[in-house]
């Protein structure tokens, strides 16, 4: 009966998984690179992803389908800030996209409550495009400015907070 929804939920958590393990390679990139507050902000959107893949996967079981635990996409290899930044972009904004159109094909089959998922996360995923967004608008105006300010925060945490 739910079968489409079933499918659109796993999609859905495919990306989110991809998502999580792309923002924690960028994680691991930013910090071994010093760039302490990009590494924060990659971590904290990880984990917000993370929540997105237990909801997928709560509603799936509900619905008495099978969580397919697979990641949509293989992982960039991506250690420039501005790459990361932009691939970060592109993968919210899709997310956007796709769980609009989830949503709507939810309401088809008369799925309020998993259309209702998707359009939750929709808010989600645009606060997180927002987020990069700044960041890359803080990159253009500043350069490697803003960069040396990234790696400044990690000098200020060593010395002890001076």
């Amino acid at each position: 009966m739910h079968e489409k929804s079933i499918a659109l939920l796993n999609k859905g958590l495919a990306d989110e998984m991809w998502a999580v393990h792309q923002y924690l390679y960028f994680h691991f990139h930013c910090d071994d690179q010093g760039y302490d507050l990009l590494a924060e902000l990659f971590k904290n959107t990880a984990m917000a992803e993370m929540r997105h893949v237990e909801e997928f996967a709560e509603r799936i079981l509900f619905l008495g389908g099978k969580v397919k635990m697979k990641a949509s996409h293989e992982v960039a290899d991506i250690h420039d800030v501005r790459g990361m930044l932009e691939k970060a972009m592109e993968m919210e904004l899709a997310a956007v996209k796709d769980y609009n159109k989830y949503a709507n094909q939810c309401s088809t089959n008369a799925d309020a409550a998993s259309k209702k998922i998707f359009e939750e996360l929709v808010g989600d995923e645009e606060g997180h495009a927002d987020a990069f967004g700044t960041q890359l608008e803080h990159l253009d105006k500043f350069g490697e400015q803003f960069m040396a300010l990234q790696s400044m925060e990690r000098s200020r945490s060593l010395a002890g907070g001076a």
